[in-house]
């Protein structure tokens, strides 16, 4: 990650991905915002809750590949390999960040 120059709450995200749902939602402000799969996960517990549904129902890891910063949003392809149909995929992950928080993410592919 450190040859993309991520910033290092997005750093802290990818990292935290491979932890636990309490590290990923430490790595928000308190009232951040998730849009995956078709729904919006707001709040800290909100986001503990989606990530670690999400690891119960696919095991996977992600290989950030390519970033680029549009304003205020960082823009990560990543590819999201696991045990899901199509796998791996590559999927956009657009962050904005406050305050070295994320306070909004949403992953599409």
């Amino acid at each position: 990650m450190t040859a993309l120059n991520l910033p290092e709450p997005i750093v802290a995200y990818f990292n935290a991905d491979a932890l636990s749902g309490d590290a990923v939602a430490d790595c928000f402000t308190k009232d951040a915002e998730v849009r995956d799969e078709g729904r919006t996960h707001v709040g800290r517990a909100a986001i503990a809750a989606w990530r670690t549904a999400a690891t119960a129902k696919y095991h996977y890891t992600v290989e950030p590949l390519a970033h680029v910063r549009n304003d205020v949003r960082h823009i990560v392809t990543g590819r999201v390999s696991g045990n899901f149909p199509g796998s791996p995929v590559d999927l956009e992950f657009t962050f904005v960040l406050k305050r070295r928080k994320i306070s909004f993410l949403e992953i599409r592919p």
